[in-house]
C-alpha cells in the first residue's frame, strides 16, 4: 500500500509553494502506508504528494508518475493486476517511463484523449482490474480524475478547505483539521474535473436478483476462478505471505496460493519464484480456536507457518493507536484491528511486505451465522449486495490499515471483480444454508465448501463460521467488555446522546471507543465518516428483521446469534 494527498481546484493568487509544503506535511501524517520513498509534484493547478509501499518494479515506479512528455502528473495507492495486459494494448499510444503497474493508467487516459467525454473516462477506468485509489493531473488539458476501485479495498477520502479546494487523500488523518468538510470517497466511483460530478464507473448487473434468478452454480467454475484471482494477485517483486486464521476462507486462499508459490507469476510461471516458499501467519490467544486451526492447515497446505501470541493487556494497551490508524469506532471493526495490528508488526520485522487475506468470502457467500436465518434467496442475495456495499467501512478498511500502519500491503482475492462477477453471478439459492452431506448439521458457505472439497483437511473445510475477534480467542470481547465496564459509568452512557449526538453510543464498550476516536479526531465531519445502527454478527440493519430476537440480542460477536454459534464445533 502507499499512501497520496492530491490538492486540486487552486485559485489564480494562490502561494503554490506555501500549499506544497502543506501538502507534504498532509502526506506525512500518512508515511507508515509508503516508508520506502516520499515524492511530490506541483504546479498552479494541482500539488500531488506520494508516499511509497514498493511491491512491484521495486527499483522504478517512483511517484508521482510522470508521462514522458512531463504533462501528466499520477499518484497511485494500490496494485493494478491486468497491467501487462493493459500494457501491450496501448504501447502503441502512449511512451512508458518504466515497469510500474500503475502506469497504465496514465496510458489509458492518453488513449481516451484529451477531449475524452464521460463515457471514454468511464470506459477507461473501468478496464482496470485492480484495488487502486488514484489521482491523475493532465497539465496540458488542465484537468483532474480521482478514482476508487470497486470494492473500496483501498482508502481514499476527499473534502474542501476554507478556500473552497478540493483535497484527496488515502487517510482521514492527512485531511483532519485542514478540511471543513470530508467523507469517503465512495468505491466504483470517479470524479472527472471536466463535470465536477462523482459517478459510479462498476456497474453489475448481479446487483439485481432478477438479473441472477435461476442461475445454477457450477463448483469446478467457481475453484478456477478463485485460482485465477490469487493468481492475479499474487504479482510481487518482493517477499509474500498469506493470513492464516484456519477458517475456511484465509485457508483456501492459502491453498490457492501454494498452487504457484514456486513458479513466478510475473513471468506466467516460466522462472523460478525468488521466494519459493510460501509463509503463512497466524495470531491469537494462548489457546486460542484460531490458532489451533491454523496449525492443522498449515501442516495440510505445506507453509513455513508462524504463530504468534498476544495478551489481552498487549491487546489493551494498542487500542488507541489502532483507533488512530484505522480511523473508526465502530466497535467490531476494533475488536478485530487489534489483534491484525498486533500481528502486522511482527510480519513486518520478517521482511514481508505483501500479504494474501480472505476477506469477502462472507459478504459472498452469507458466511456470517445470522444468514442462517435468511428468509429467502431473494433477501440473502440482497443482503450479500449490501454488505459488499459496505465493506470498505469495514472489513477493508481493517484489512487496509491494520497492515498498512506497518508498511504492509493487505490483497484480498475474494474480492477480485472477475471473481466476484463468476461467485455474485450465482441464484442465492445455491448459497443458502444447507445440511452438510455427512452428519447434517446445517452449515454456512456449503457452495464454497463443496467447490474446494478435496484440497483441505475436513475440520477445516467444514469448521463453522468464526468471526476474527471470536477467533482469535473468546477471552479477548469478554476482556474488552470487562474493561469497558469499568471506565465508562451508568451515567456516563446515559448521557451518550448529549456528548455525541451524532451516533451516539449504545454501549460502553462503544463509548468507550469512541472517546478515544474523538480525541484522535475532534468534530463531527470526522464522526460522520463511521457509519451508524445496529448489528447482529456482522448483519446490515436490515438483516434485524430477519428474527425477532435479534433486536435483543445486538452484538456483532457471532455468539450473539443463539441456536447456531456452537465453540464445540469449530475445529473437528
Amino acid at each position: 500500500m502507499c499512501g497520496i494527498v492530491g490538492v486540486f481546484e487552486l485559485r489564480p493568487d494562490e502561494d503554490v509553494e506555501a500549499l506544497r509544503r502543506a501538502a507534504v506535511q498532509a502526506s506525512s501524517r500518512q508515511r507508515h502506508r509508503g516508508p520506502d520513498w516520499s515524492g511530490v509534484y506541483c504546479d498552479a493547478g494541482a500539488v500531488l504528494a506520494h508516499e511509497r509501499l514498493a511491491i512491484v518494479g521495486i527499483h522504478g515506479g517512483a511517484q508521482p508518475i510522470r508521462s514522458a512528455d512531463g504533462a501528466l502528473a499520477l499518484c497511485v495507492n494500490g496494485e493494478i493486476y491486468n497491467h501487462r495486459e493493459l500494457r501491450a494494448e496501448t504501447e502503441g499510444s502512449y511512451a512508458y517511463a518504466g515497469e510500474s503497474d500503475c502506469e497504465v493508467i496514465n496510458a489509458l487516459w492518453r488513449q481516451a484523449g484529451p477531449d475524452a467525454g464521460t463515457d471514454a473516462v468511464t470506459a477507461a477506468v473501468s478496464r482496470l482490474n485492480g484495488i487502486f485509489a488514484f489521482a491523475l493531473w493532465d497539465a496540458a488539458a488542465r484537468r483532474y480524475l480521482i478514482a476508487r476501485d470497486p470494492m473500496g479495498v483501498c482508502p481514499l477520502y476527499h473534502g474542501r478547505d476554507a478556500q473552497g479546494r478540493l483535497w484527496v487523500a488515502s487517510e482521514m488523518k492527512a485531511l483532519a483539521g485542514t478540511c471543513v468538510t470530508l467523507e469517503p470517497f465512495p468505491p466504483g466511483h470517479l470524479l472527472d474535473s471536466r463535470d465536477g460530478v462523482i459517478r459510479p464507473y462498476h456497474a453489475r448487473a448481479w446487483r439485481s436478483y432478477d438479473a441472477v434468478r435461476g442461475a445454477r452454480a457450477d463448483a469446478a467454475a467457481l475453484r478456477a476462478a478463485m485460482l485465477d484471482a490469487v493468481r492475479r494477485q499474487l504479482m510481487s517483486d518482493v517477499p509474500y505471505g498469506v493470513l492464516l486464521s484456519g477458517g475456511l476462507d484465509s485457508s483456501i486462499v492459502a491453498w490457492c496460493a501454494q498452487q504457484f508459490a514456486a513458479r513466478r507469476v510475473e513471468e506466467d510461471g516460466r522462472q523460478p519464484a525468488w521466494w519459493p516458499r510460501l509463509h503463512s501467519f497466524a495470531v491469537g490467544l494462548e489457546g486460542s480456536p484460531d490458532l489451533a486451526a491454523a496449525r492443522i492447515a498449515a501442516d495440510a497446505i505445506g507453509t513455513a507457518h508462524h504463530e504468534f501470541h498476544f495478551t489481552i493487556e498487549e491487546g489493551m494497551d494498542a487500542l488507541s493507536e489502532v483507533i488512530r490508524h484505522i480511523e473508526t469506532y465502530d466497535v467490531t471493526t476494533i475488536r478485530a484491528s487489534t489483534p491484525m495490528f498486533l500481528l502486522a508488526r511482527r510480519i513486518r520485522s520478517m521482511g514481508i511486505k505483501m500479504v494474501l487475506s480472505g476477506e469477502g468470502s462472507d459478504e459472498v457467500f452469507g458466511g456470517y451465522l445470522y444468514f442462517h436465518k435468511a428468509p429467502s434467496a431473494e433477501e440473502f442475495h440482497a443482503e450479500t449486495v449490501r454488505k459488499l456495499g459496505a465493506l470498505h467501512l469495514y472489513d477493508c478498511l481493517r484489512a487496509n490499515k491494520s497492515m498498512a500502519a506497518w508498511g504492509v500491503e493487505a490483497r484480498v482475492p475474494f474480492l477480485d471483480t472477475a471473481f466476484l462477477d463468476v461467485a455474485m453471478g450465482i441464484d442465492a439459492a445455491d448459497k443458502m444454508v444447507r445440511p452438510r452431506a455427512v452428519g447434517g448439521r446445517p452449515v454456512e458457505k456449503h457452495l464454497l465448501r463443496t467447490a474446494f472439497e478435496g484440497t483441505l483437511p475436513d475440520a477445516i473445510l467444514w469448521r463453522q463460521k468464526e468471526q476474527f475477534s471470536d477467533g482469535v480467542g473468546y477471552g479477548w470481547i469478554d476482556a474488552l467488555k470487562a474493561a469497558a465496564e469499568q471506565r465508562v459509568s451508568d451515567a456516563d452512557l446515559a448521557a451518550a446522546a448529549y456528548r455525541f449526538p451524532l451516533n451516539p453510543p449504545q454501549t460502553k464498550e462503544a463509548y468507550w471507543y469512541r472517546t478515544m476516536f474523538a480525541a484522535h479526531f475532534p468534530g463531527e465531519a470526522c464522526a460522520a465518516t463511521v457509519p451508524g445502527g445496529k448489528s447482529i454478527a456482522c448483519s446490515s440493519p436490515a438483516a434485524i428483521a430477519w428474527d425477532a430476537a435479534f433486536a435483543a440480542a445486538a452484538d456483532p460477536s457471532g455468539r450473539a446469534v443463539a441456536g447456531v454459534h456452537d465453540a464445540a464445533v469449530h475445529v473437528g
